[in-house]
């Protein structure tokens, strides 16, 4: 069975992407990625959208592991 991972990719491209989560079946990194918490277009918590005015536009993506 294959897994999955969250990578965050930043529009800078002086930022590195980096994966944020792990282990994950394709229906849950899909579900993660359906959020609107997953892009700093449609965040509307506090934390990303701190990370949105310190490190500008970003959006989360899967991979297979």
């Amino acid at each position: 069975m294959s897994q999955y991972k969250i990578i965050r990719f930043y529009f800078n491209s002086n930022i590195s992407s980096r994966t944020i989560k792990t282990g994950l079946t394709l229906e849950e990194a899909q579900a993660y990625c359906s959020s609107p918490e997953s892009s700093s277009k449609t965040a509307t918590k506090p934390a990303a959208r701190a990370r949105t005015r310190n490190l500008g536009p970003w959006f989360d993506g899967y991979t297979e592991q």
